[in-house]
């Protein structure tokens, strides 16, 4: 996700200088692909509170940074996209975005231990990346910098960390004088991408296993990439194919599968699944609407998916744009689902209930969200810092 994102409160209008649709106007699914989930017209219902043993339950998702956008957003504390699937006491993390680990303790997902004592990283099991934008892994060297100290270094085997292989180049005719970073290996793949932040980070490393006695990281981390199946290719300019999930990991707690979903030019991107004793979750990654989602999503109990403002889209860019801002706009609105498109996709997956996260942008009130999203019958949330929702969904 690549976001430009600032406060729709600095941004209100929006500029009708490139026909946008207006959020009012309904469901904005391509026709050809999505015709058949535009006939959902049912009533959506605010899901009640969670009661209060939401944060006891063995199996939970717990959404932890909730904004979307490479941006500090002036020292706003609501952090980049990560949620958490916890099982007992093991938890599986979903992206690294800003903040993510202030979020983790403050939700209590860490091991117990004394207040302002280090560790507490002991109850992470996995990791797992949707996609390689910064706004999902800006927080992850702080796993490697400081997991040594806060509980990684007693791990018996190395944690995890799962994410797209190497990606294909953007198109670059629209920029064609400007010259890719790294250009040996522009689009590096989960694996390499850790063993790069191993080397930046080396003078530390070092220094703490040569001078304070700690462990080599990768005897406590381990990025893994993802192999796609058999057949499945990805073309530059083209969506991912339709395709079945696949698994991509599996353990006593959990079996987690994935699919590719289409977040534009950021090749591959990933939608994850997770099935529980207790239930199932998916979550949609950074998409534009995709049937690969209804697919990874069917019958799931709840639906983890992004969500775009049009209007704050649009009131970014006032005419007349450049053409890196009329880029910028066509990645927002291309590259992403607009909340009035989420609705016929959870209804089509026959999820129980949607929770709208990866908010664009993340201040828009809570119940502007909610009166957007249409043509689903379940129960629908959306995301906080912390919020916990219970499986099975039933202990609501």
């Amino acid at each position: 996700m690549a976001l430009p994102l600032m406060s729709r409160r600095l941004f209100g209008g929006f500029c009708c200088c490139d026909e946008p649709e207006a959020p009012s106007s309904g469901p904005h699914l391509p026709r050809r692909r999505f015709a058949a989930l535009a006939a959902a017209a049912t009533t959506v219902l605010a899901a009640p509170a969670i009661a209060q043993p939401a944060k006891t339950a063995r199996t939970r998702l717990v959404t932890l940074g909730i904004a979307a956008g490479r941006s500090a957003w002036r020292g706003s504390k609501v952090g980049a996209f990560s949620s958490a699937v916890v099982v007992g006491k093991d938890v599986y993390v979903i992206d690294f975005g800003k903040g993510w680990v202030d979020h983790f303790f403050e939700a209590g997902l860490g091991a117990p231990g004394r207040p302002g004592s280090s560790g507490g990283f002991e109850s992470l099991r996995a990791g797992f990346l949707t996609h390689l934008h910064a706004d999902h892994v800006t927080d992850l060297p702080e796993l490697i910098l400081y997991g040594a100290t806060d509980g990684m270094a007693r791990r018996s085997q190395p944690m995890p960390i799962i994410g797209p292989g190497p990606g294909l180049l953007p198109n670059r005719t629209k920029f064609a004088a400007v010259r890719p970073v790294s250009p040996d290996n522009p689009t590096p793949g989960t694996a390499d991408m850790i063993e790069r932040l191993y080397a930046a980070f080396a003078a530390d490393l070092n220094d703490n296993m040569f001078d304070s006695g700690m462990p080599d990281p990768h005897s406590y981390l381990v990025g893994r990439d993802i192999s796609l199946p058999s057949g499945i290719t990805l073309a530059i300019d083209a969506p991912p194919p339709l395709m079945k999930p696949f698994e991509v990991y599996r353990d006593e707690n959990v079996a987690v599968s994935a699919i590719l979903v289409d977040h534009g030019a950021m090749k591959p991107s990933y939608g994850y699944r997770f099935d529980t004793a207790d239930g199932s979750i998916a979550l949609s990654g950074d998409t534009a609407a995709s049937p690969n989602v209804i697919e990874l999503a069917r019958g799931a109990d709840i639906l983890v998916h992004e969500a775009l403002d049009r209007r704050w889209a649009y009131g970014l860019f006032p005419a007349p744009m450049t053409e890196a801002q009329k880029a910028k706009l066509n990645h927002l609105t291309g590259a992403h689902t607009a909340v009035q498109d989420i609705g016929p996709i959870a209804q089509a997956a026959g999820v129980k209930l949607l929770v709208l996260s990866h908010l664009a942008p993340f201040d828009l009130p809570e119940h502007e969200w909610l009166q957007e999203v249409r043509g689903f019958g379940g129960r629908v949330k959306v995301a906080k810092p912390g919020m916990s929702v219970p499986l099975p969904l039933e202990t609501l």
